[in-house]
């Protein structure tokens, strides 16, 4: 346990937190079953992933679905776990926006080299670059005035904590906002997550201007998470 998991309440690290698949793996098998779903990840740790490799696996997979990928993008919160990938978690929100820079050159240029702070690498050409031009969606996840400036500033939109109550959420959108125009940009739409969703969670969020909810699956038996889906069907319908 870490001193963040022991403040946000948890007596232990869930257990679907510690079994889940690789997302784009994983979303390879989405994307081969579907013709029009939406495929993405909620979030993938871009500060514990080569930007090299993750710029050709993120293209791969939207090319392979047509086009359809979200990226949801985070720099994580279990420190020990940053630190076994390599980075510094103090470092990690200046790495984040460096390699989201970086993937974004790889994916739009030809031939492309990049020579930052954290990031660097010399001339080279990487493919399949994605359908989606310039890039799939980014939607940048955290909380917080730093997150907020970054979202504006790298991302298409704020995929929000899943923690944040509908108080909160409406506290982060406001704030989001303002800061678009205080720095003279658009607003962003904004995905919430909802773990355990119950009746009116869904209008809720949308009376306070949430482009779209994602609901949780938890990983259970074929008959269980089919019962499920007919239960989160109904609470989206």
């Amino acid at each position: 346990m870490t001193i963040e998991a022991i403040h946000a309440g948890w007596d232990e690290i869930p257990r679907d937190y510690c079994r889940s698949l690789d997302p784009f793996v994983a979303l390879s098998f989405a994307a081969a079953a579907t013709r029009d779903l939406r495929i993405g990840t909620a979030v993938a740790l871009l500060v514990q992933r080569d930007p090299i490799t993750f710029a050709k696996e993120a293209a791969t997979l939207d090319r392979a679905s047509n086009g359809r990928l979200e990226l949801g993008i985070g720099v994580g919160w279990l420190r020990e776990e940053i630190r076994n990938h390599g980075t510094d978690p103090r470092t990690r929100v200046a790495l984040q926006s460096e390699r989201i820079q970086a993937v974004k050159k790889i994916w739009a240029e030809e031939q492309t080299e990049f020579h930052g702070k954290y990031v660097a690498f010399d001339p080279i050409r990487s493919w399949p670059k994605p359908v989606q031009r310039p890039h799939p969606p980014v939607w940048l996840g955290g909380w917080g005035p730093s997150t907020h400036e970054r979202i504006l500033d790298h991302a298409n939109g704020w995929m929000a904590p899943t923690m944040l109550g509908v108080e909160e959420l409406q506290k982060g959108i406001g704030e989001l906002n303002l800061l678009a125009a205080q720095m003279g940009k658009a607003t962003v739409p904004v995905t919430a997550t909802i773990l355990a969703p119950q009746p009116g969670d869904i209008e809720r969020r949308a009376d306070l201007g949430v482009h779209r909810v994602l609901l949780g699956l938890p990983v259970e038996s074929r008959d269980t998470t089919l019962r499920t889906l007919d239960r989160l069907a109904a609470l989206a319908a």
